[in-house]
């Protein structure tokens, strides 16, 4: 039998405390015991010997197959890495007199990006004295926003990025609402309660 798996997980002989406090295989709690009492009990039953918790006094150790439970556990992440969806966050940047032509292009591809699930970072850049006429880079932004509202909100407000810069997220129109959903389930069972 192995000694150490990884550095985190000690099992069989490669636990050193003393004494440890017992758990079956069946989850019952067996109770404090010597170490090489724990190891007979778990060689009986033809399983590891596994430290769940080091920090308690004394250690608590689990007899289970270890192969078993660190195959599962692998299984559990990749199912979970598969759900996770992945959300990029695209920028798309303006100018306070950025052309009509322009304009059409960056909403398009704006407007694909939501498509396609992704949130877009509205930016509008001024370069030298463009920066006395703020308002004109935010009319920029809050006319792109009224644009694409079919297709995505604005998760914050226009702010000041850096220097020179003012910027607003926007979020697709779906993963608004996949956000929203659980709020209102929750108000439809307190109703219900009520």
């Amino acid at each position: 039998m192995s000694i150490q798996k990884n550095n985190k997980t000690h099992l069989n002989e490669g636990i050193r405390a003393k004494e440890v406090r017992v758990i079956d295989d069946e989850g019952g709690q067996v109770g404090i015991m010597p170490l090489h009492d724990a190891l007979e009990l778990a060689k009986e039953r033809v399983l590891d010997l596994v430290e769940v918790s080091k920090e308690a006094n004394p250690p608590v150790c689990k007899i289970m197959d270890y192969g078993k439970f660190k195959y599962e556990q692998n299984k559990k992440a990749q199912e979970a890495k598969k759900k996770q969806v992945l959300i990029r966050v695209k920028e798309v940047k303006f100018r306070p007199n950025t052309d009509s032509h322009d304009y059409g292009f960056k909403l398009k591809n704006a407007i694909s990006f939501l498509k396609e699930g992704n949130k877009v970072k509205l930016t509008v850049t001024f370069k030298g004295r463009e920066l006395a006429h703020t308002q004109l880079g935010i009319n920029v932004i809050l006319r792109v926003i009224e644009d694409i509202k079919e297709f995505g909100i604005p998760e914050f407000p226009i702010k000041p990025d850096v220097r020179r810069t003012f910027s607003t997220i926007i979020v697709p129109v779906k993963i608004k609402k996949q956000i929203e959903k659980p709020a209102s389930k929750t108000t439809m069972i307190k109703s219900r309660e009520a």
